[in-house]
């Protein structure tokens, strides 16, 4: 047991484990019921522990949240544009997913002025984005109308390509963390797929990692051993599942409409959940960090 707790110190990994007093996986909210708009969506932490979320107190308002509860407007988006998702690198830029103008924003550390950081007029939106190790994207890109959706690949010098289509109303997405995998879920289709990432960042060998028979989907991150949580839009839960699909649990919360989640808190093991249905905050606590918390922290 110590040469593990050696082991895992010197490798950046020094988590707290969860305290015998500890309760996890008991959700309760962190702002008051409408600071949001119900368009609240996001979320993403910044390295000293600030949650960011969308559509603050008006659409087009990015918030800044204190893991106290205590908010503000951070930034705004121009003109028609509306923010969606959002992803912080290791060097603290924020990006920002505009399902309204087809972008994908760039907020510089130290700034709130959001910069165009790639477009392509093909896209029906982007809504969410997941990012690899050294900075580049994937955005999911639903078609409502029509049920269908894909998958978008953004470089680090903003060149856009299409990386995976033809398939149902993509979502949720997010990497395991060796960067192997990308899952991506379909909220009306009721399922998670894996990809394999090659080294080119090709997404290759589309298999079904689980099958949901009811309520919907939507935003989903992973925690360091590689578990998803997953938003159950419409049924009032955050479902976790293990790397190979298996569900594992389902954690209760107090609204119906989960809409995405991030890890945070003094040692990333806070889940925070954007809540559609009281347009606020939640937060609970889970046993192990999240992949993109322990990234920004520099410790992988």
């Amino acid at each position: 047991m110590r040469w593990m707790m050696v082991v895992l110190l010197s490798a950046g990994l020094n988590w707290s484990a969860p305290s015998m007093a500890e309760e996890l996986y008991a959700a309760t909210a962190l702002t008051a019921e409408r600071s949001f708009t119900a368009g609240i969506e996001g979320p993403a932490v910044d390295a000293a522990g600030n949650i960011y979320a969308v559509n603050f107190g008006r659409q087009q308002a990015i918030g800044i949240v204190t893991p106290q509860g205590a908010g503000r407007v951070f930034a705004l988006l121009p003109g028609a544009s509306v923010p969606n998702g959002l992803r912080f690198d290791r060097q603290g830029a924020l990006y920002v997913a505009d399902y309204v103008g087809h972008n994908v924003f760039r907020i510089a550390p130290g700034s709130s002025l959001p910069q165009l950081y790639a477009h392509e007029a093909k896209m029906t939106q982007p809504n969410d984005l997941a990012m690899t190790a050294d900075g580049v994207l994937y955005a999911s890109d639903p078609d409502w109308e029509h049920n269908t959706g894909r998958v978008w690949r953004i470089d680090t010098d903003g060149k856009v390509s299409l990386a995976a289509d033809g398939m149902g109303t993509t979502n949720g997405i997010d990497l395991s963390p060796d960067g192997r995998t990308l899952y991506v879920n379909e909220s009306v289709q009721k399922l998670i797929w894996a990809f394999t990432v090659g080294a080119d960042g090709a997404l290759t060998d589309k298999r079904l990692l689980h099958r949901f028979e009811d309520f919907g989907m939507d935003g989903m991150r992973v925690d360091v051993d590689g578990n998803l949580y997953v938003s159950r839009f419409g049924k009032g839960t955050i479902a976790k599942l293990s790397p190979d699909g298996v569900l594992l649990q389902e954690i209760r919360l107090p609204g119906a409409r989960p809409s995405n989640l991030c890890f945070g808190g003094p040692d990333g093991r806070t889940v925070y959940v954007t809540e559609v249905e009281h347009q606020r905050l939640l937060q609970f606590r889970v046993d192990r960090p999240g992949l993109e918390w322990q990234r920004i922290q520099g410790r992988q």
